[in-house]
């Protein structure tokens, strides 16, 4: 985010199926703002429910960006994320995440972008799944302020998604996307994903 600017989003993930066959609907509430040129913070609170539990959390998240090339159209980020449950049903404690990305831009490609890194959890168990993973993500101009979007985590773990989607910028400072994600374990880890953001 450019210093001095914030942006909030609504989110809402659910796996369309009853909750008795594992169905769920999440909703999200994110912040972020541009604290310098270099580095913004944010803070995320998501709730769950699927019939039995209602898991609230909070995440504190930071990114700095270590380098940024318009001319060749690279940049190198670091970044941090805590996870920290606010009630039983979360049935987990406070974790973390590291991580770094490269991405680049091709002009000749509409300003396609791709991004590739990896990441690292911090204070989690043997059964929360994989400690480290690999990060992988495209944006493809499609027409005016329309773009096809995906990415992957690898690892199973809470991270271990592929998403794709279309995402949508109008009226300069709103976004929207929906897309739909599909979990590295387990049959039927899917989910459907709608996503509107706004930028003051």
């Amino acid at each position: 985010m450019p210093k001095g600017k914030l942006y909030v989003e609504a989110d809402f993930i659910s796996h369309l199926d009853k909750f008795e066959k594992g169905g769920y609907q999440t909703f999200g509430y994110r912040a972020v703002y541009g604290v310098t040129k270099k580095l913004e913070a944010g803070v995320n609170f998501f709730y769950t429910r699927d019939g039995v539990t209602s898991a609230k959390e909070i995440q504190l998240n930071a990114k700095y960006q270590l380098y940024n090339s318009e001319k060749h159209g690279v940049a190198v980020s670091v970044g941090g994320w805590s996870f920290t449950p606010l009630n039983r049903s979360s049935n987990r404690r406070t974790t973390g995440m590291v991580y770094s990305t490269v991405s680049k831009s091709f002009k000749g490609l509409r300003g396609t972008r791709l991004t590739g890194g990896a990441y690292q959890t911090i204070n989690t168990k043997r059964d929360d799944g994989a400690k480290q993973g690999w990060i992988v993500g495209v944006e493809v101009p499609i027409v005016g302020n329309l773009a096809f979007t995906g990415d992957w985590f690898s690892g199973n773990n809470r991270f271990g998604y592929a998403s794709a989607g279309l995402s949508y910028t109008f009226a300069s400072r709103h976004f929207i996307q929906a897309g739909y994600s599909w979990g590295n374990n387990g049959r039927g880890n899917n989910a459907l994903q709608i996503f509107y953001g706004l930028t003051f």
